[in-house]
């Protein structure tokens, strides 16, 4: 099997926004995004030789209907969905695709419209996803009727706070840090800056998480275009094209469940698998990298994901964040964006926007947010149910 170096070679996405705002339907956000990105790349639809489209809301042949607003060429178009990281999985796809010399040009590309408010069940006539982690959690933590994903991660916070005596301050820390960082990204669904106090006094959803510190229902689209080594050379798209050094998927393990632990039942040992497995292929480690996008979906989880991917030791998340570590200065600028938190978490479209975020910060021209000398950066997107995914980027 012919085996290519793969390249993001172009980048698109819409703003995100507050669902129900406005009237623009999927077809349209797609349209947008994928412009955008073959418009970036410098190719037309004709060269796009598959697509894969993630959406976690929508009926069977949504990605159809949207791709076909930029071509009608009959390529193969596939359709993914992986709950929060189903971007992420459009990615991997079309990152299989190009690696094992099966195209030479492929479209990833994620939407979502969502309904305003807390995600619910939407069908109630089977048993749901994420049961068997809901009992699991249930033998620890008494389930309330708080929504069911901000309690299942503020439990896991809870967990992180008895063992090792992190504060409710150090993850009202993090959303601080995100919603300073997406007040320069005209693309984020929030731009306000907000304070400490304001973030630890906002409504509480479920001790210790706020509504600051949870990331809010979305309406969007990103779009990345993936390239072998051969089609960058004959294009002349090195200038723009950004490796794709190793990326890794892991779903749930034993450990999820046989641990006893809300840390793990919420994908830590995902994260931490497939980090390690990609620093083995890239031959880069953690200390290599000058940028990172991670899944946010809740304070909690970006400080689980610090130690997830090696960036401190167990149970040391929360001096990483009060020393300055993770922000325009420090060690690592983590979520840039401004993260899920506040840029916004259109389910589908969140993995190829944080695609999109850091092949700008390669590049150097992410504007306002530009981590300075970035050339190596990597991205975590997660879905409980479960997959977690993480990708190592380098500037060629």
């Amino acid at each position: 099997m012919t085996v290519s170096k793969v390249y993001v070679v172009g980048v698109g996405m819409t703003p995100f926004r507050k669902p129900g705002r406005d009237e623009i339907d999927y077809p349209e956000m797609v349209r947008e995004a994928g412009k955008k990105a073959l418009d970036d790349a410098g190719v037309a639809y004709s060269a796009i030789e598959q697509a894969v489209v993630g959406y976690v809301y929508g009926d069977s042949t949504c990605g159809q209907r949207g791709v076909y607003e930029l071509g009608l060429t009959g390529i193969p178009i596939s359709n993914v969905n992986n709950n929060c990281s189903t971007g992420s999985t459009a990615l991997f796809l079309a990152r299989q695709l190009v690696q094992g010399g099966l195209a030479d040009c492929v479209l990833a590309l994620g939407f979502e419209k969502m309904q305003p408010g807390s995600l619910t069940a939407q069908f109630g006539d089977r048993e749901q996803p994420l049961m068997r982690h809901l009992a699991a959690l249930s033998e620890l933590y008494e389930l309330t009727a708080a929504p069911m994903a901000a309690q299942m991660f503020a439990d896991a916070g809870r967990e992180h706070m008895a063992k090792y005596g992190t504060t409710a301050e150090q993850f009202a820390r993090i959303a601080e840090k995100n919603h300073r960082h997406s007040a320069n990204n005209p693309y984020a669904q929030f731009q306000t800056i907000y304070s400490l106090e304001e973030i630890l006094g906002s409504t509480m959803i479920h001790e210790p998480l706020t509504k600051l510190q949870c990331s809010p229902t979305s309406d969007g689209a990103a779009a990345a275009i993936l390239a072998s080594e051969r089609f960058v050379n004959e294009h002349g798209l090195a200038d723009r094209a950004i490796e794709i050094a190793a990326q890794e998927m892991v779903t749930d393990t034993t450990a999820t469940f046989d641990d006893r632990s809300a840390i793990s039942i919420v994908g830590a040992q995902m994260s931490k698998l497939a980090a390690q497995r990609v620093y083995q292929k890239s031959g880069l480690t953690i200390a290599d990298v000058d940028v990172i996008e991670l899944h946010d979906c809740f304070s909690v989880n970006e400080l689980l994901t610090y130690e997830a991917l090696g960036m401190c030791g167990e149970g040391e998340g929360g001096g990483l964040i009060d020393r300055g570590d993770t922000t325009y200065g420090g060690r690592w600028v983590v979520n840039p964006s401004g993260g899920l938190i506040s840029k916004g978490h259109p389910l589908g479209a969140t993995g190829l926007a944080q695609c999109t975020e850091l092949t700008w910060q390669l590049r150097g021209t992410a504007d306002a947010r530009q981590v300075p000398g970035a050339t190596v950066a990597l991205q975590h997107n997660i879905g409980l149910g479960g997959a977690a995914v993480v990708t190592m980027y380098k500037k060629p």
